[in-house]
């Protein structure tokens, strides 16, 4: 059995063809077609850097060290590809990985840093493989921005686009590409990281088949995470009435923590949020659906949803022509959501609305016997390294703390999961958040505040109504507050059984 694991990048869930028919997915939703839709997927942490090293650990933010953007994944964690590669595998990982911060220290050295963009000698100098991929061709940066690198950098130069630099803006200008270029992308199809993905996925596709090889690969794609921008056609690709707008209700944040009611502030001071005097996420886009910049910015999130989409079923095509795809389990998700203007927040943030912790999710497994279906199972991607494992019939480490999930991926069984958790730590005297949810409530605790969140997603699914502090519900917010220690105490994984009294 090999893998195909894809991902996009700050994709919301509705944003799927089979769950908004107005948003063009085909790709996608043949997969679905032939596999199972999970509707009730969820990331560990609503960032990237701790879902994806979680993506390769089985374990949560808190577990493996890379518990904040700005962080990164110590080297020493055991990971999915070291297992692999102790079982023969070949190991490979094209895109984007972002398991390390952009800047480099002594102590915490990064080699996902633009000090190592552009030098080709390192790259090809570097000896020994990348957090358990023995091959890894990486880009960095999210469309227009500066961080251009390193191997679709080098890429570019030798397909010959000697003027690639002209498509990418300068640093200071980095955060403002959507509204320099209106969300139209210069950068001709053939020349974009997607092309790039797409092409170097399939032609280790095409090597592991020429070799006889078992692969665990991952194409990781960086779209539609911001800043917002794509090439024609599709940048112009969606009208004004496609939009799905989202807006913030009046009210809603009367009775959330501090934090939510002052991103619809304009005036709101946010220093006290400051991280070494870096805004966190979410914070700066108050507002954001009443921004007149919304619909433009939105048809290009679109857009590059169905660019990368377009991308992915080349890659289908590719492992159906190579006799592949009957013994490839495919996985496709995404590190974490988008707020689309809900709650009137941009982007991402440290609220774990579900906006941002659900994920799109699509699970193939060869010998599956209910193709075409949809779940209601809850699943969080620490489940994804020891499922590609056990898939494989190979041995999941006990250093691992997610669920192996083939049963319910082949349809042996409906459900393994009562609730999913959700980390999230900024910094721990004002955003440092953990949530349990279960098939029908969701519970967020503050640390160190009395504040925190009570949602009952049956009755209010757009979480509109926080129940913390509602006396109906000081109960159910009792047995909630004791679930969310239980889970809390169980997910630490036992490194080995007990084996002697002493």
């Amino acid at each position: 059995m090999n893998v195909l694991f894809i991902t996009t990048d700050e994709h919301h869930w509705k944003c799927m063809g089979y769950n908004h028919p107005g948003i063009k997915t085909p790709n996608l939703d043949r997969l679905a077609a032939r596999g199972t839709i999970f509707d009730r997927a969820y990331c560990p942490n609503p960032t990237c850097s701790p879902t994806r090293a979680s993506l390769i650990t089985g374990l949560y933010p808190s577990q493996h060290g890379c518990y904040s953007l700005g962080t990164k994944l110590p080297e020493s964690v055991p990971t999915l590809g070291d297992a692999f590669q102790q079982a023969g595998y070949r190991t490979t990982l094209i895109g984007k990985a972002h398991f390390q911060p952009l800047r480099s220290t002594e102590e915490f050295p990064s080699v996902e840093t633009p000090d190592h963009f552009g030098d080709r000698e390192y790259w090809e100098n570097r000896t020994g493989d990348f957090y358990g991929f023995d091959t890894y061709e990486l880009h960095r940066g999210h469309t227009a921005e500066a961080w251009v690198g390193p191997h679709y950098r080098f890429w570019l130069e030798d397909k010959g686009f000697d003027n690639w630099r002209d498509w990418f803006i300068p640093e200071a200008g980095i955060y403002n590409v959507s509204q320099q270029k209106d969300g139209i992308w210069p950068i001709p199809e053939e020349a974009h990281y997607n092309t790039w993905i797409t092409e170097r996925v399939n032609a280790k596709l095409a090597e592991h088949s020429d070799a006889g090889e078992s692969f665990f690969l991952w194409a990781s794609f960086p779209d539609p995470h911001t800043p917002y921008a794509v090439p024609e056609p599709w940048a112009s690709m969606y009208s004004e009435e496609d939009i799905l707008r989202e807006y913030v209700v009046p009210g809603e944040h009367d009775r959330n923590p501090l934090p939510h009611q002052l991103t619809q502030d304009p005036t709101a001071d946010f220093s006290a949020y400051l991280v070494n005097g870096i805004q966190n996420h979410g914070y700066m886009e108050q507002t954001w659906s009443q921004n007149e910049d919304f619909t433009r910015k939105i048809q290009a999130y679109y857009g590059m949803v169905s660019f990368t989409d377009h991308a992915i079923g080349q890659i289908l095509d590719q492992l159906e022509a190579l006799g592949l795809a009957d013994n490839t389990l495919i996985v496709f998700t995404t590190d974490h959501g988008h707020f689309l203007g809900k709650h009137g927040l941009g982007a991402k943030g440290p609220f774990h609305y579900e906006d941002v912790i659900k994920v799109p999710f699509i699970a193939k497994t060869p010998g599956q016997t209910n193709p075409g279906t949809r779940t209601d199972s809850l699943i969080s991607l620490v489940d994804l390294p020891p499922t590609f494992l056990a898939a494989c019939g190979l041995p999941v480490p006990r250093t691992m703390a997610g669920l192996d999930f083939t049963p319910v991926f082949k349809g042996e069984t409906p459900a393994l999961r009562d609730h999913v958790l959700v980390e999230n730590r900024h910094q721990p005297d004002t955003i440092f958040l953990n949530t349990y949810v279960d098939s029908r409530y969701k519970l967020t605790v503050y640390y160190g505040h009395p504040h925190g969140e009570l949602w009952d997603l049956h009755e209010d699914p757009d979480e509109l109504h926080n129940r913390w502090d509602d006396p109906e519900y000081a109960g159910l917010k009792s047995e909630l507050l004791l679930k969310l220690t239980h889970a809390q105490m169980g997910k630490d994984p036992v490194p080995m059984p007990r084996v002697w009294l002493a």
